[in-house]
Formats: C-alpha cells, structure tokens, sequence
C-alpha cells in the first residue's frame, strides 16, 4: 500500500486535487478500486500537509430479477477499523432498471441515477468533494470508448468541477495500474464485494479492456505511451502542475 499512497500523494499533488480543510467523499462501490482509493486517502489524511478529512458512502443499488443484493457489512466494519465514518444510501435503482424498464442498454442510465443518488447523500452532508476509484487502465479504456464509438478523441478528467450542483470530482487513483490496485486488495485483505449486476461482464467497455490488454500484450507499454500521450497533448484538464508527469505503475 505504501507504493499506492505515493503514486496517489503525487497525482493529488499534480491535479491540486485537495485543499485545507476539504472534507472528501469516497465513492465505496465495494470494488476493489473504491476500496483501495478510500485505504489511500485514509492514510495520506494522516501526514498530507493540506489537513482533510475523509467519509465513505456507499450506493445500495437494490435487488434486481430475483437477485440477492449485495452485503456492505464488511465495508462498513472495515470503515470503522480506519476511522472513516459510514454512510450507506439505499435505492431501488437496480430494480427500476431491469424490473421495471427492462433496459437493455442499461449501463448509462444506471450510470445517470447512481450519480444523481451520491450527489444528492454528499450534499445532504453538506460535502462537494467526491473522490472516485478510477485508475490508469479506466482512463486509457475510456480514451479508446470515446475514439471508436463517439469519433472523438475525450476522457474524463482528472479534477472535473460540476457547476450545476457545486460539486467536484477527483480521481486521486489515476496514476495506478489495475494489477497494482488488486494487488494491494488482496494484500491487505480489503473487503472487495461481488458485484452483483446483470450485466457486469457484458458490456462495451469489457470488450475494450480485453482488447487494451491484448494490444499490450503484443505492443509492451502502450497503456504507459498512452497515458502520457494524453498529458501531453494535452487533453482539457489533464496537464499536470508545473508540466510534472509521472508514469503511471502496474503490478503483475
């Protein structure tokens, strides 16, 4: 974990991701990514030099077709044994979607209302900083997404400010591999629960990631040139401060 809280530290640091005072949000899905992003910033909270603070909220999506839905009591036992407090949403998103809607496309729409429910929990706490768990190899899947089924060449950003609901979003886990973060999930036992989806598995951006690990099979270091390339160019938001950029790191 130590490498991830350094990687972390150094894109917080590129991104001027957090400020004094901040009170951040951690977006706990019970992956593997949310949960190491929240252990990262739990720790960093302890010497980061911009005092905040962090508090976990986790989106209970329902149950869906029968389904049982997914257990967060690990992750609110987790929580308490890092000092970060607990807040679980519930909803009936999952149920809306496949039961009501019968969605056959459903990841954007799910996609809409799991956010629109997390806003809403955070600003009930009067939080406006959310950190997310996406990771290099999310940011890289998405440049390819954007390029081959919108034609244009876009991401999310590393710092994205939403004006309508005065909130900001940070990825604070963007210069770590994917084989770094679930190895730092299983080392440290962190309480990763299954996702309980219908379509997890099924969708486009799969397709993507297994063909990304495909290419850099055959092309070793595309994911890292690609990254880079998108620092460089650079895309909106995503040159660093003072043109610092750092690789990101993967861990077989």
């Amino acid at each position: 974990m130590e490498k991830i809280c350094s990687l972390v530290r150094r894109c917080v640091e590129d991104y001027d991701m957090i400020q004094p005072g901040d009170r951040v949000a951690v977006g706990v899905s019970g992956g593997k990514d949310s949960l190491v992003t929240l252990a990262a910033l739990a720790k960093l909270r302890a010497y980061y030099p911009k005092p905040f603070t962090v508090e976990a909220f986790t989106l209970d999506m329902g149950a869906a077709d029968g389904r049982v839905g997914a257990d967060f009591g690990p992750v609110e036992a987790y929580c308490r044994t890092i000092n970060v407090p607990f807040h679980l949403i519930p909803s009936e998103i999952s149920h809306i979607i496949f039961d009501l809607r019968k969605e056959k496309n459903p990841c954007s729409m799910c996609a809409k209302m799991r956010r629109g429910a997390l806003h809403n929990a955070i600003l009930e706490q009067g939080i406006h900083k959310i950190a997310l768990g996406h990771h290099v190899d999310d940011a890289v899947e998405t440049f390819f997404l954007s390029l081959f089924y919108e034609g244009r060449i876009s991401c999310f950003q590393p710092v994205t400010e939403l004006t309508r609901t005065g909130i900001t979003q940070i990825r604070p886990l963007l210069y770590c591999g994917e084989g770094m973060v679930r190895g730092a999930a299983r080392r440290n036992g962190l309480p990763v629960v299954k996702n309980p989806c219908p379509a997890d598995g099924f969708t486009k951006r799969q397709e993507v990631k297994e063909l990304v690990i495909d290419l850099d099979h055959r092309y070793p270091g595309l994911k890292e040139r690609v990254f880079g390339s998108m620092q460089r160019l650079p895309l909106p938001e995503w040159e660093p401060i003072e043109h610092r950029r750092r690789p990101y790191a993967e861990e077989k």
